[in-house]
């Protein structure tokens, strides 16, 4: 199965290079799984209210994405202030 492009906006960027290598890692893994094969991760996606997007979780940290074409990254933040 072909894995979807994955395009990440550049505040996801800049959160990804100032967190943890090993959690940024961790949270690439996923997103690249989840782009791969989205059944895969299905336990840890949710849609948001009032918008296209979705919400993978990743232990304490959130990835917003957009699930089009190309799986668009939208944020990347911490629990509690990721929807803000």
């Amino acid at each position: 199965m072909l894995m979807k492009p994955i395009q990440y906006a550049r505040s996801a960027l800049k959160t990804l290079r100032s967190m943890p290598a090993n959690t940024s890692a961790r949270i690439v893994s996923k997103v690249e799984a989840y782009a791969a094969d989205p059944a895969s991760q299905a336990n840890n996606v949710k849609a948001l209210k009032g918008s296209d997007d979705i919400r993978l979780r990743v232990g304490d940290w959130r990835v917003i994405m957009n699930d089009g074409v190309v799986l668009t990254v939208t944020k990347i933040g911490s629990r509690g202030s990721i929807y803000e």
